[in-house]
């Protein structure tokens, strides 16, 4: 028996578990202080009323035999993927439901993704990244290449045609930095996966905090991207699913490889390792797109992304360098005084009793830089950057 030895050439221990003992133990030694945290990119809103009252009503229809729902279908309820499709339709953008799988989240398919591609292929990935995106092809063996992601290109690299890759990521809004891409920028990496033969695995979790209406918020709007792009999307940001769990991945059907129809992979994947999203959940996604549905989550995402303005124009104010904010709950700073990431997290640690996230945790381009998120109270967030001001002043 052979062990899979890909997973030793991950690094021993997670950024956000880092993060989490370096907090333990300014705590322990600072029992009085309130730290405030605006790094893990978790919401703090809970779900919104027609939400949950979707929720109750099928948990009732679980406990009754004539509305008792077992094992459904992998790829999601048709409820569901209507409701997604006419989501869609709403952006300029046509699907058939059956190219949309409901799943647990755009993380985990983002990683199960890569079961229906070879582990020949070569994979370009953005430096600063979400960490996913590098780990699961580490664990597989893929060849990693990086795209240089940077304050002198706003964090949004551009195609290079000397390089030839085969799976391409893009997280637009960016996750950590909080960039996006407009619509040429996008046009440019779809002429480049077109020409190359290459993928798109294209995260759009954060795609519902797009304020900028010119702004693309899917791939597919685009011109020839259902020929070269899969798209993954979430409701753990747009609606606070974090602790509930579903998310959809769209494999359009013009999609296609060696003569190979990518959707039917995937499918075939599905079926075979997952049993799908729980009725109940999946109820509760469906309510999100309902008029009450919509209208509670915009004003809780108004609400983060006032936030994301505050802390934005706070560094503005104290001259401190940055991307996101305006269409991303994620803001992405120069760390002042020339600090390093981890230098800087310790500094708003102890000055300020504030914790980001280092960006050298994303990547070797992260260094240098740190991210906040939106996701707290707007008493919390007021309070932060008053903090952050005041230390600011002891650089």
């Amino acid at each position: 028996m052979k062990i899979n030895e890909n997973y030793l050439k991950l690094k021993e221990s997670y950024l956000f578990s880092d993060i989490s003992k370096k907090v333990g133990a300014f705590s322990e030694k600072n029992p009085d202080a309130k730290i405030i945290r605006l790094g893990i990119g978790d919401v703090t809103l809970p779900l919104v009323p027609a939400v949950t009252a979707a929720l109750e009503a099928a948990s009732r229809e679980m406990g009754q035999k004539e509305t008792f729902h077992g094992y459904g279908p992998e790829q999601g309820y048709g409820f569901l993927k209507d409701a997604i499709r006419d989501y869609y339709g709403e952006k300029g953008v046509e699907l058939s439901s059956d190219e949309i799988f409901v799943s647990d989240g755009a993380k985990s398919d983002l990683g199960n993704i890569l079961d229906i591609f070879s582990t020949d292929n070569t994979v370009l990935i953005p430096d600063p990244v979400y960490p996913v995106y590098v780990d699961t092809n580490t664990m597989a063996g893929r060849n990693i290449i990086y795209q240089n992601a940077c304050e002198e290109n706003g964090f949004l690299p551009m195609p290079d045609r000397s390089v030839k890759a085969d799976i391409i990521y893009i997280c637009s809004p960016n996750n950590p930095t909080g960039a996006v891409y407009d619509k040429a920028q996008l046009k440019e990496w779809v002429d480049y996966a077109l020409d190359f033969g290459a993928i798109i695995l294209f995260d759009s979790a954060y795609e519902s905090f797009v304020r900028e209406e010119a702004l693309p918020t899917s791939i597919y709007q685009i011109e020839s991207a259902k020929k070269c792009a899969i798209e993954f999307c979430s409701f753990s940001k747009t609606a606070g699913f974090t602790g509930t769990r579903c998310g959809y991945t769209v494999v359009p059907d013009e999609l296609e490889f060696d003569g190979v129809k990518l959707g039917r992979l995937w499918l075939r994947r599905q079926t075979t390792k997952f049993n799908g999203v729980p009725y109940v959940i999946q109820r509760g996604a469906a309510a999100v797109f309902t008029p009450e549905g919509r209208s509670q989550i915009k004003a809780n995402i108004d609400y983060y992304m006032e936030n994301a303005k505050i802390v934005s124009e706070t560094l503005d104010k104290v001259g401190i360098w940055h991307t996101g904010g305006k269409n991303s709950p994620y803001i992405w700073l120069k760390c002042p005084g020339g600090m390093k990431s981890w230098e800087y997290f310790d500094f708003l640690l102890a000055k300020a009793h504030v914790v980001g996230t280092p960006g050298e945790g994303f990547g070797v381009n992260g260094e240098g830089f740190f991210r906040l998120t939106a996701f707290n109270s707007r008493e919390n967030v007021e309070e932060a950057v008053d903090r952050i001001i005041k230390a600011s002043d002891m650089i």
